[in-house]
């Protein structure tokens, strides 16, 4: 990521906090902000690595002034202001004291900005300071490391957080707003835990596009509970685990209804978390995730690394499901490689790792993995390679094994296999197949499978004179479009 950093002339004086900014970012969690300063820069042909942290450096005061790129980003992003309305320091005004400060003092450069304070990072570069780093190295450090530490609630505190998790955490207590901050406890962690658990299950049943505005609420007091603090470890660890899990979980909502700039900011800050607390099974988790998101966002070279660098964190988790789980994200990625021995030697790790059984230490999160989600996985692994029979066997299977109260799988694997067979040149049974999916979908919203019944409409355009295409394809037409 390129931010920008000033050396202050008093280095002992703390940075001044950039309200004006704070302010423009509204009620948006700095995930949220970011993805939504990257969207401006690609329409304006810009590229910008924003994440949280860049967002909490911003609104802490020490970045003073941003690059240019940032620049022309913020000033398309906000028409008619200046960088002095969004709350910067004028850029003359910033050099001129790093000029009077290089006159009176010997320059040093620290050597690895890493290792630098917030005043000094990046001395040898006062605007744009560069953070190498490989996300797909378990040991390496991410550079979202401290993005816990900004709180974006204010007024109410650990009692405002844990209101606002409520059963889902979609509201907020405004009474709750009024009561005095306190520490968390065990209580908060639980309602922490809890809000997870029914995020996943609205989302097994009717899928992610009505949930993730709404998950919001509960992501924000999360850190707002971290921030809160707590007098027990084991407390803080079940925050710190909580917070992360959760992060995923908004990041799997933001993945499945296609807003994926979205997603990754929301899986990169569970990876900070896991690495700042040493949790190997978050970690897993959210390079699991990042594996899928990259797969889906046709960069399966990502896809693979990730996957692997998943299998080298979760190993002393010992649990042989989520081992073969990750060696599937893995064969997602050489398929769309198009390296069919690559992925059949992923495939075959997996369904062996798979036959090994359940254990105790499975992760909690892994409930949806079953044979239905295996071959399910497996299906997609040959769709992408062109293999259509084989495809559409699996993918049948995995409707047919999935459990009834995981909705939004059933909708998703039928719609693969509707594609499986239109594209194999069986356009009755893919019509068939198509119906059931039209069906589901008054009880499932999810744009990932609207957009593959979409593309399965396209492929049987051409055979309108099949059993069943016509009525299906009018069926389509009518259904409400992805907004």
């Amino acid at each position: 990521m390129a931010s920008s950093t000033v050396t202050s002339s008093q280095p002992n004086r703390p940075p001044r906090p950039n309200l004006a900014f704070r302010h423009l970012r509204g009620q948006r969690s700095p995930s949220e902000f970011a993805a939504a300063i990257r969207r401006a820069a690609l329409e304006i042909g810009e590229q910008v690595s924003c994440d949280a942290r860049y967002i909490g450096r911003v609104e802490s005061g020490e970045i003073r002034c941003p690059n240019y790129a940032y620049e022309r980003v913020f000033l398309h992003m906000f028409p008619g202001r200046t960088l002095t309305d969004l709350g910067f320091a004028p850029r003359s005004s910033v050099r001129g004291r790093r000029a009077r400060d290089t006159e009176d003092a010997p320059f040093t450069c620290t050597a690895n900005p890493a290792n630098a304070t917030s005043e000094t990072s990046g001395a040898c570069e006062p605007y744009e300071t560069q953070y190498p780093y490989d996300p797909y190295h378990p040991h390496d450090t991410y550079e979202e490391s401290d993005v816990l530490r900004r709180a974006f609630m204010t007024g109410g505190g650990a009692t405002v957080a844990a209101a606002s998790l409520g059963p889902v955490g979609l509201a907020l207590d405004a009474a709750a707003a009024q009561r005095p901050v306190r520490r968390v406890g065990a209580s908060d962690a639980g309602a922490l835990e809890e809000a997870v658990r029914r995020i996943r299950l609205l989302d097994d049943r009717h899928g992610a596009d009505g949930l993730y505005r709404r998950a919001a609420a509960p992501l924000r007091a999360a850190y707002a509970l971290l921030d809160a603090g707590t007098t027990r470890q084991t407390t803080a660890d079940r925050l710190y685990s909580g917070a992360g899990e959760l992060a995923i979980s908004v990041g799997w909502l933001a993945h499945d209804s296609g807003r994926f700039d979205d997603a990754r900011s929301h899986y990169a800050e569970a990876l900070a978390t896991a690495r700042m607390t040493g949790d190997p099974g978050l970690e897993a988790h959210a390079f699991c995730n990042t594996a899928f998101l990259a797969r889906d966002a046709g960069r399966p070279r990502e896809a693979v690394r990730a996957a692997q660098a998943a299998q080298r964190v979760a190993r002393p988790v010992g649990s042989a499901r989520l081992m073969s789980l990750l060696a599937l994200r893995e064969a997602g990625g050489w398929a769309g490689l198009a390296d069919r021995v690559g992925c059949e030697q992923a495939l075959a790790r997996a369904h062996a790792l798979f036959d090994r059984g359940p254990s105790d230490a499975d992760p909690e999160w892994m409930s949806f993995y079953g044979e239905a989600e295996l071959e399910g996985l497996e299906a997609q692994c040959w769709s992408t390679l062109g293999d259509w029979p084989r495809a559409a066997r699996h993918a049948r299977r995995a409707a047919e094994l999935q459990d009834p109260h995981f909705t939004r799988n059933i909708a998703l694997y039928t719609a693969e296999l509707a594609d499986d067979l239109a594209r194999g040149g069986r356009p009755d049974e893919a019509a068939v197949a198509g119906m059931r999916v039209l069906d589901l979908l008054e009880e499932v919203q999810s744009s990932r499978i609207q957009t593959m019944l979409a593309a399965t409409a396209r492929v049987l355009s051409p055979h309108r004179r099949a059993s069943g295409v016509s009525a299906f394809l009018k069926r389509h037409a009518s259904m409400p479009r992805v907004v």
